[in-house]
């Protein structure tokens, strides 16, 4: 008889789960996952996927109103939320599908409830049922930050935005991440007026300089308010159903929707972890080697509960390296280096490499190209909205170490030019490659 029930027992069923279980499933490994929500994880459930379908339904909005610069006629154009939220909810269902079909198609046996870990080698069910296992993969990602507010239960986060049985008039928005100015800017387009506030006076941290000082005037521009170093200190109903909002600078927002994006962390809570001995981070998160082995060495850990790199395609590349490495008999680590990143705001930046600012601190010195050019496809917009590239290059090599990008499609381009960056490409291959115009594109190769 086998020693364990399973050779691996993944905990939480997300984007690095599944790879994870997939890919040791391959290996001969009898694999076995808990869920207790659904199949497909933040990203898929409600997260990446659901948010950029909303932003592709609000771009609608701005495409109607240029329309007419074209010689379109437009009339009786109106939007219905509920069709929209409806639509986004029938294809997140349908994605659970694929990923439990994945799950079943590779012979992983999928509990559809809680598990915590009773042991370094147990789990527990919340049916009750004990289970052992040689190894055991967390990731059961992360968890929306809700902070210290009076009247917290008023308000919502990206967990409960899919949802909102009708779309708000006002809302205000607390955080100044990619979450936060990514539904500023569905909602604004989509109609509602939107209202910005954030503890500091900085958005989008971590981002080049150049790319959040030029994204910042242009969302003012769309209607989006903002009112920095103002968090929310109270949220109270009021006797018609709305909101009242007070910020800590004495401040007074009404709104029909107040939604907290102030960061994410580790779900790590009552999951048991300690029972086998596993040290937690600062912020709940589980500390891993470069081969996502934890302080116990029969339970490893991937994606958002190791807070690392909070993105899907990370923790994808995590649960595969795990699984290669445990199973697989291939060690493999995941590069953390140049992985490219964008943000769905209108008009969205994406960015690959050393901001100018990391770089100078890395090289003492850079060069750094920068177009600011007038996109054609807004010509014929009512808003005379800019894009805006930068290459960042180190002196000596001549090797670009960065590139930042703003503007239309931004995301789509930046990710062939993140091969080159990945592989290390120099300035001078930059210039040497024909420009394919008429683009936007082009004006990478043509920065001197």
């Amino acid at each position: 008889m086998a020693e364990f029930d399973y050779d691996l027992f993944v905990i939480g069923a997300g984007s690095g789960g599944v790879r994870a279980s997939r890919i040791a499933a391959s290996h001969g490994a009898r694999v076995a996952v808990a869920e207790e929500f659904r199949v497909g994880g933040t990203c898929v459930i409600r997260g990446c996927v659901p948010k950029k379908l909303l932003v592709y339904g609000s771009h609608f909005a701005h495409s109607l109103h240029d329309a007419a610069q074209y010689g379109w006629t437009i009339e009786g154009a109106k939007f219905d939320w509920a069709t929209l939220r409806d639509f986004v909810a029938s294809d997140v269902d349908r994605l659970e599908r694929a990923y439990t079909s994945t799950l079943s198609n590779n012979n992983v046996e999928h509990f559809a409830e809680r598990a915590v870990v009773t042991g370094p080698n147990t789990v527990r069910l919340a049916s009750g049922r004990e289970i052992t296992a040689r190894i055991i993969l967390i990731a059961v990602g992360a968890w929306p930050v809700m902070p210290e507010i009076d009247g917290a239960e008023h308000c919502i986060t990206s967990n409960e935005v899919f949802h909102l049985p009708e779309l708000p008039k006002r809302v205000v928005i607390q955080g100044a991440g990619y979450i936060a100015l990514e539904f500023a800017g569905i909602f604004n387009a989509l109609g509602s007026a939107v209202t910005v506030v954030n503890r500091s006076d900085k958005i989008l941290r971590g981002y080049d300089h150049d790319l959040t000082e030029r994204l910042l005037p242009v969302l003012k521009a769309r209607g989006i308010e903002f009112a920095f170093n103002h968090p929310i200190e109270q949220v109270t109903r009021q006797d018609d159903g709305t909101l009242l909002v007070r910020t800590s600078g004495g401040k007074l927002f009404e709104a029909d929707a107040v939604m907290v994006a102030t960061g994410r962390q580790p779900k790590t809570a009552g999951l048991g972890l300690e029972s086998a001995g596993v040290e937690l981070g600062a912020t709940g998160e589980v500390p891993v080697d470069e081969y996502n082995q934890s302080s116990c060495p029969s339970i490893y850990a991937v994606g958002d509960v190791t807070n690392r790199v909070q993105l899907t395609p990370v923790a994808i590349r995590e649960g595969h390296a795990f699984a290669d490495t445990v199973f697989g008999k291939t060690p493999r680590t995941t590069a953390y280096d140049h992985i490219p990143s964008a943000v769905f705001t209108q008009p969205p930046i994406a960015a690959v490499g050393l901001t100018e600012e990391q770089a100078r601190l890395v090289h003492g010195h850079v060069k750094v190209f920068k177009s600011d050019f007038r996109p054609m496809q807004n010509m014929f917009s009512q808003v005379a909205e800019r894009g805006f590239y930068k290459l960042v290059v180190a002196p000596d090599t001549d090797v670009v170490l960065g590139v930042h990008m703003f503007g239309p499609d931004a995301p789509e381009i930046l990710q062939a030019v993140a091969i080159a960056v990945k592989a290390g490409l120099t300035k001078a291959q930059f210039d040497d490659t024909v420009a394919l115009h008429p683009s936007m594109a082009e004006e990478l190769v043509l920065m001197r």
